[in-house]
């Protein structure tokens, strides 16, 4: 079964510069397949994971994701939720995965270069960010909330929460990948 993968991430951040870029831990992994054919989701995961750098969450953090300390405390480590991402992975034939811009990628690196394992999704990687840019025809890169507003939807569930955030994404792919690209309605 040939499958499409979207992933985000949510990680520990501070607006106070507490937490530098390069210490950023991911707190969440957020992903759904979808079939290539039809744009629709098939399968999803979600998983906290419990940092180690910086186990503790600023209010800046929490506030923004509405992840809590709890949750992250409760959650397992990098290396077994990402374990558990690639099981759950294993009975299907990724065609390639993308996240909205390349922060998702960098951080699945860095957070694997640091607890020492291999990047693990084997799939070619499509920054959605841009290729929704180009397909558009837009003057600038947009968030995703305003990806989405062009696209003439509304964001579904909680903001800077993964699950909630691939889904969103994955709503656009049709967007993106049709034969002739909608005209964007601002």
């Amino acid at each position: 079964m040939r499958r499409y993968l979207v992933v985000d991430l949510e990680a520990t951040c501070d607006d106070q510069g507490s937490v530098p870029r390069e210490e950023m831990e991911i707190i969440e992994i957020g992903a759904v397949l979808l079939d290539p054919a039809s744009w629709r989701i098939e399968e999803e995961f979600n998983a906290f994971v419990r940092p180690v750098r910086n186990p503790r969450l600023t209010p800046f953090c929490t506030q923004l994701t509405s992840i809590t300390q709890a949750d992250v405390d409760r959650a397992p480590g990098f290396a077994e939720v990402i374990g558990q991402l690639q099981d759950w992975l294993r009975p299907f034939r990724l065609t390639a995965w993308g996240s909205w811009g390349n922060y998702d990628r960098r951080q699945i690196r860095q957070d694997a270069g640091f607890h020492g394992i291999g990047f693990p999704i084997e799939a070619a990687h499509f920054n959605l960010k841009d290729r929704f840019t180009r397909r558009l025809q837009l003057p600038r890169r947009p968030g995703l909330g305003k990806a989405l507003d062009i696209a003439g939807l509304t964001f579904e569930g909680t903001h800077h929460r993964a699950i909630d955030d691939a889904r969103n994404i994955a709503r656009l792919m049709p967007m993106m990948y049709r034969a002739t690209p909608a005209a964007p309605s601002s």
